[in-house]
């Protein structure tokens, strides 16, 4: 059987939830900033797309592989009953 793919996936669930919630703000504020600051605001889609791995799709498809590869983070964090 062949390795899965985990090209987008993370060490851990949190720490990808933690690279979400700084990298898609960062996205956002990019494009809602370019009014007032112009175009050089487009800047922080660089650091964004640094930490969400490529657009908020690729962060989407890691955080399934995450799951995938932790099967204890993605049922609650509850341990299996012996």
């Amino acid at each position: 059987m062949s390795q899965p793919d985990t090209m987008f996936a993370s060490r851990s669930v949190p720490r990808h939830l933690v690279r979400g919630a700084l990298g898609l703000p960062m996205m956002v504020a990019a494009l809602v900033l370019v009014p007032w600051v112009g175009p050089l605001a487009l800047l922080l889609v660089v650091p964004a797309a640094v930490l969400l791995r490529g657009c908020p799709t690729c962060w989407a498809l890691g955080l399934a592989q995450t799951r995938a590869l932790n099967p204890r983070a993605s049922a609650g964090g509850a341990r299996p009953r012996p």
